[in-house]
């Protein structure tokens, strides 16, 4: 993580600093307009990294004030330095650390779902379960070449919906071979017309880098219903 002491300084002060400019005036002049939409811009973001967690805000305010008025610094350049470079690594720590717990909180759920009425677990890690059988004994099951037609639901382990195409309302298509490894493993292990719930580790979903609403090291828990399979030479929807 790399901190910009200009942007984040100022973007903060916005923030905070806008709030009792709005109780003492109202925000009539395009300016003051202006002023307010940046500062509740670039405050949510700082808030979203969490920086204002880490640092003394009627600190920075002076520092800010100075700035701005031309004041002599109460800091040197090289105290300045040191103590961005000591907030950059204390924020990469905490990061760290909230990482490294949701491994092992993702450890912890697959261990305990494994025991659970119904879950069955594949070599890879894969766990699966059956919510609903297909009627049809001779329905096919999709290669890895496929490309499927399905609804889904996808969720954290805490029920935080990130995807799902049946809140769309809305199926979608894609080659199997094209998703994440617990989707093309688990989808091969279904019929036309089943819906199965599939519990994917962090290794065969979106790993240590996680990806948009998914963090690091999740475990995704998706119900899926294959409705259609469909030969690798119609294949052309874009992957998942």
């Amino acid at each position: 993580m790399t901190l910009s002491l200009s942007r984040s300084a100022l973007g903060l002060a916005l923030a905070l600093s806008v709030t009792a400019i709005a109780q003492a005036q109202e925000l009539s002049t395009p300016q003051q307009k202006a002023g307010y939409s940046v500062g509740v811009n670039i405050g949510s973001n700082l808030r979203g990294q969490n920086v204002h967690e880490e640092i003394d805000v009627k600190a920075m305010l002076q520092g800010l004030q100075d700035s701005i008025g031309g004041a002599a610094t109460k800091m040197k350049p090289e105290e300045m330095q040191a103590a961005l470079e000591q907030l950059t690594t204390s924020m990469q720590a905490k990061q760290q650390a909230a990482v490294v717990a949701q491994e092992q909180a993702g450890k912890d759920f697959l261990t305990k779902n494994a025991t659970a009425a119904g879950v069955k677990t594949t070599a890879s890690g894969l766990q699966y379960s059956v919510v609903t059988a297909s009627k049809d004994a001779k329905a096919a099951m999709p290669k890895a070449t496929d490309t499927v037609k399905v609804h889904y639901h996808g969720t954290l382990t805490d029920g935080t919906v990130f995807d799902s195409s049946v809140e769309r309302g809305e199926p979608i298509e894609f080659p199997l071979n094209g998703v994440i490894p617990g989707w093309t493993e688990g989808l091969q292990l279904m019929k036309v017309g089943d819906k199965y719930r599939l519990y994917i580790p962090s290794a065969l979903g979106y790993g240590e880098q996680g990806a948009g609403p998914i963090p690091p090291n999740a475990v995704l828990i998706f119900d899926v219903e294959l409705l259609e399979i469909k030969a690798a030479a119609a294949a052309n929807a874009p992957a998942q």
